[in-house]
């Protein structure tokens, strides 16, 4: 049995019928975040799925982390593969009362996953060079995508300064990242679900910087002066499911 089976209480709901197919694993991630109104939000989005708030607000994610053990099952990993730094920028809709993940952009530094990933789970992943390093100050990551040069750099360093702790049903930190499906869209407009599953997430407060503005700029969206919200996690393994077509509304 995979690891991250290791918990299921914490889900909203049931793990799904049938097999799971990929295993990955999300490593030393920065989970920043910064609110911003719904309805400013929703234009980004398919019609058919809401943008959620929390508190009054919705918010927007940037995520830089490390990918480790990504292979299809039951294939063993692949040196220079299965291991590769990204970068998410996400945003939080429900469909169908399942709350989930909606990315606007991702960037990879694996042109195989770049392709994997646009072609099979129909999202807009891009290609970039991306360098993740730890030293004693904490972490250094930086991005720039290919070709694109340093119109679209984003850096952050980020260290945790809290002990671990698990987010409270209810809590924004739960809201935030205790998500369980991805929703994705095909180029015919078609909307797509995949379901994932994993332990609850072990957060400890961040401090950090990060510049990500060259990440909103193709979307018409700023940060404007809001100060992003920090969380920092080791991370967890994770199962994905196959890719489910939803009904038409």
């Amino acid at each position: 049995m995979h690891v991250a089976f290791s918990r299921v209480d914490h889900r909203p709901w049931q793990l799904p019928d049938g097999r799971w197919t990929w295993r990955q694993s999300w490593k030393d991630l920065l989970f920043a975040h910064w609110p911003m109104p719904a309805s400013l939000l929703q234009r980004l989005v398919p019609g058919a799925l809401r943008v959620q708030e929390f508190g009054g607000t919705s918010w927007l994610g940037v995520v830089p982390f490390r990918m480790e053990g990504v292979m299809r099952r039951p294939f063993p990993d692949i040196p220079g593969i299965s291991a590769f730094p990204e970068l998410n920028l996400r945003l939080y809709v429900e469909h169908d009362g399942k709350p989930g993940v909606w990315f606007l952009s991702l960037d990879a530094a694996n042109s195989l996953a770049v392709w994997g990933a646009r072609t099979f789970f129909h999202l807009p992943y891009f290609l970039a060079q991306i360098t993740l390093t730890h030293g004693p100050a904490g972490f250094a990551f930086r991005s720039t995508r290919v070709g694109r040069g340093e119109t679209t750099a984003v850096s952050a360093k980020y260290r945790p300064i809290s002990e671990p702790f698990e987010a409270q049903a209810g809590s924004l930190e739960s809201f935030l990242v205790e998500r369980y499906c991805l929703y994705a869209q095909a180029s015919d407009g078609r909307l797509y679900r995949a379901d994932v599953h994993h332990v609850p997430w072990p957060l400890q407060q961040a401090d950090g910087e990060i510049s990500a503005e060259a990440l909103l700029k193709p979307h018409g969206i700023s940060f404007g002066r809001e100060t992003p919200l920090l969380h920092f996690s080791r991370g967890v393994d994770v199962v994905v499911w196959p890719m489910v077509r939803l009904a038409e509304p």
